[in-house]
């Protein structure tokens, strides 16, 4: 038997310390490869929505970035809600600010807002509904509005604009990740592996989505890849996103043509032991905050119950 590492280690602290405190250790896909040892449920934003709002636990401790970790202590506000880095923030959820918001509604009256998950807890407040990667186009045609204004990201607006007859309003917000990718590269990349398919976050610039086979949020990924009888595929989003479709679907191969996220890579294990053992950092929101931002997230997981 090999002798454990220090990682090895720290997981099985970690472990002890779930079970003392009774947490629930929630990771997004995104998360460091090592994270998948801790966690009780992974998945993509919507999945991880639908568990917070699920558990019993009396902790939830949140490997992901901050908005993420509000939109957990928004659906149980009685619960200690844990990020282990108040660092992890997300560069797109602070494209969309209050002010703005004020603005692009009163420019736009009577115009619902549907807010992406990827947004502060104050935006949510401030919206009609919320929305994922995965729902985006069933929540905007689920609405009677026939005007939307969509935040923050433009190019998963544009992506939602091409599936609805509705006015989408578009935000001029984007995630760096995915709006820095380039279609030229991916069409070289693709011209070494010509059997292989795509598979692209809609996060990503119309271009690439162009030419794309498949297109969907991480959620769908490895269903996609299960399901259709192509053996390899290119993955288009965040870096650890192949990793963690290696682990779920073995028989098949996965290509990476990604950037990274340091935000989603700034949580490791020593933070996760930090934050179990002296309880930080908690997040903290005003009451009209969160029965303000519940409204708009429950009518979005409302729109995805009917829908399953």
């Amino acid at each position: 038997m090999a002798p454990m590492t220090d990682m090895d280690k720290m997981v099985e602290l970690v472990k002890e310390l779930k079970g003392q405190r009774n947490a629930v250790i929630l990771v997004h896909n995104y998360q460091r490869p090592e994270m998948y040892r801790i966690a009780d449920y992974m998945g993509d934003s919507l999945g991880l929505s639908v568990k917070a709002a699920e558990t019993d636990a009396d902790v939830i401790l949140f490997c992901g970035v901050k908005f993420m970790a509000e939109t957990a202590k928004v659906l149980n506000p009685k619960k200690t809600v844990l990020l282990p880095n108040l660092d992890a923030g997300c560069s797109l959820a602070d494209m969309a600010t209050i002010e703005k918001l004020r603005e692009a509604k009163e420019m736009h009256p009577g115009a619902a807002v549907v807010s992406y998950v990827n947004t502060s807890a104050e935006i949510k407040a401030m919206s009609d509904i919320c929305c994922t990667s995965a729902n985006a186009i069933e929540v905007v045609n689920s609405l009677p509005q026939k005007k939307i204004i969509f935040l923050p990201d433009k190019n998963l607006g544009k992506y939602v604009q091409q599936h609805t007859n509705k006015e989408v309003i578009l935000w001029d917000g984007y995630c760096f990740v995915h709006d820095k990718l380039d279609a030229d590269m991916l069409l070289d990349f693709k011209s070494r592996y010509p059997d292989a398919k795509i598979i692209s976050h809609p996060e990503c610039k119309e271009e690439l989505l162009k030419v794309s086979d498949h297109i969907c949020g991480t959620g769908g990924m490895a269903k996609f890849a299960k399901s259709d009888g192509s053996k390899n595929f290119i993955i288009v989003t965040e870096c650890g996103m192949t990793e963690k479709l290696r682990e779920d679907v073995p028989e098949k191969n996965f290509l990476s043509f990604c950037n990274i996220c340091p935000y989603m890579k700034s949580t490791a294990m020593p933070l996760v032991v930090r934050s179990l053992v002296q309880n930080v950092h908690e997040i903290a929101l005003p009451d009209h905050i969160i029965n303000g931002a519940r409204k708009a997230i429950d009518r979005m997981l409302a729109v995805s119950k009917s829908s399953s």
